[in-house]
């Protein structure tokens, strides 16, 4: 069904003017009545379309609402999305792909919902997910890699968005180690990756995205609105949110597969020209001690370099961070 329905979008789209009833029939090899179904349906989804007699059908214009009809027009990637699935309210899209990740679901899986009622953020947080505000979203990949490079996804997801972001506004991401995409010093957007492995080998990976995008002010919880913000508040504009989940997942497939075929070494470069007081000096506490250091890097296990004012270099897995702006923390 899904399938006749992205072929008849593909068919309307291709044709300038109007293309016949008779003509969808016969390419689509279903009856007038079943076109008309299909119609009928893509006007539910937002899709405006015009029916003249003796002429056929035409799209005058496209929704700007999300569906799994919206999300996969003109896609156009060769695996991400490929199999996508758009639910209006869930649990967690995190909880739904790791369900089809057991039964078999390829990779480049996609799970988008309209509003989470238990998004999941890192060290069990919760995601507030609010209706059509914003993107949430997770994907299921099934790497080549050993568990120990499972953090190298994390980081690569996190340059995926912040170039999105850098690419589709004015804006200037940056990402705050480990993954969170900071715009004007607030967090936009997080990531959330999953494993299921065995000692030497990824079995898949759930990788999660939250991305504030059209809340106004007053929607974000008072609480943060100190470190949160969305890309309409920070940009003044409204975002297409089925067209910035196109953004995102095709530029994913492209730097997935670019990190496959090359390794590591561009995502290092690319998370570290993001990398949010890279270069600066802030204040790092661990159970023993509290010190001041220049951020300098990122590891391929996902560590953070710091430098101290002795020169030298230690690898942080787990610290508190004082960034140094408005208090916010790691």
């Amino acid at each position: 069904m899904e399938s006749t329905r992205k072929q008849l979008i593909e068919l309307l789209e291709k044709q300038e003017g109007y293309i016949s009833g008779q003509q969808l029939s016969d390419s689509l090899q279903i009856s007038r009545t079943a076109v008309w179904k299909h119609m009928n349906e893509l006007k539910k989804d937002g899709y405006e379309i015009e029916a003249v007699q003796r002429k056929g059908y035409k799209i005058v214009s496209y929704p700007d609402k999300i569906s799994t009809n919206t999300l996969q027009w003109g896609l156009d990637t060769k695996w991400m999305g490929q199999n996508l699935y758009h639910y209006d309210q869930v649990e967690s899209t995190q909880q739904i792909v790791h369900e089809m990740a057991k039964q078999g679901m390829p990779h480049g899986t996609v799970v988008v919902a309209d509003e989470q009622v238990r998004g999941k953020g890192r060290m069990a947080r919760n995601w507030h997910s609010p209706k059509g505000k914003g993107i949430w979203m997770s994907i299921l990949l099934r790497p080549n890699l050993p568990p120990i490079q499972a953090p190298q996804l994390t980081l690569m997801a996190a340059t995926v968005l912040a170039k999105m972001i850098s690419e589709e506004s004015d804006l200037k991401p940056q990402i705050k180690w480990p993954n969170d995409l900071l715009v004007h010093h607030k967090k936009v957007s997080g990531i959330l990756t999953e494993m299921q492995a065995e000692h030497d080998q990824i079995q898949y990976v759930v990788l999660g995205i939250g991305m504030n995008v059209n809340q106004d002010l007053s929607e974000i919880q008072q609480e943060i609105s100190h470190k949160a913000s969305s890309l309409k508040i920070e940009s003044g504009s409204h975002w297409s949110i089925p067209k910035t989940i196109q953004s995102i997942l095709r530029q994913f497939e492209i730097t997935y597969d670019q990190y496959v075929k090359e390794g590591f070494q561009q995502v290092k470069k690319e998370w570290e020209r993001y990398g949010y007081k890279i270069g600066e000096e802030v204040t790092i506490s661990t159970m023993k001690k509290t010190w001041e250091a220049t951020l300098i890097g990122i590891e391929p296990d996902g560590a953070l370099k710091a430098r101290d004012r002795s020169g030298n270099e230690e690898k942080l897995y787990s610290a508190e961070i004082h960034w140094g702006e408005g208090g916010y923390h790691a």
